[in-house]
């Protein structure tokens, strides 16, 4: 039998080749990321552009620049970090502050400071992922260069869809 030899080939913000859909025999995981680095490259800072779909979940493309308003929702999601150095911090949202309705999905902006206990915070690197969870005030933070981060999540208010700019149609 002989062995398949794959070549990860990683691209940044300010250096990738836009992706393409080829009818070919192959598996989808080598094409799933390649449109990311063009999305946040048109992107506002944290504008949540939804470049793919499977029913209400989504992934979602950030550029990742400066510091993002605070965030929460109703359900984990998950941050994965493709460029850039990224500094998540997190906040255990108390009583004082409303904490999303159980059943809406997607992400929701967090009126104020985050009121409650200090989680702590991580910083993530270039393939580094971690966990959002539910009903935690999350905020990225970036001091240097701007970054891509993708969120996996469900589609919901804050999520913007592009698919006529982010699609292929030739």
């Amino acid at each position: 039998m002989t062995a398949v030899a794959y070549q990860t080939k990683f691209g940044s913000l300010k250096h990738y080749e836009k992706g393409g859909v080829q009818a070919i025999a192959d598996d989808v995981k080598n094409y799933a990321f390649s449109n990311c680095f063009e999305v946040a490259s048109k992107s506002k800072p944290y504008e949540r552009v939804v470049f793919g779909q499977n029913q209400i979940y989504v992934l979602e493309c950030l550029r990742a620049e400066g510091d993002s308003p605070w965030s929460t929702c109703a359900h984990d999601e998950f941050a994965l970090v493709m460029d850039g150095e990224v500094d998540i911090h997190l906040v255990k949202l108390g009583p004082s502050q409303t904490v999303p309705d159980e059943n809406k999905n997607g992400a929701v902006l967090v009126e104020g400071p985050p009121q409650g206990q200090k989680m702590g915070w991580m910083r993530l690197k270039r393939g580094h992922q971690a966990l959002l969870p539910k009903n935690t005030a999350y905020q990225f933070r970036v001091s240097g260069e701007p970054g891509v981060v993708i969120l996996q999540t469900c589609k919901g208010d804050l999520s913007v869809e592009r698919w006529a700019e982010i699609c292929q149609t030739a």
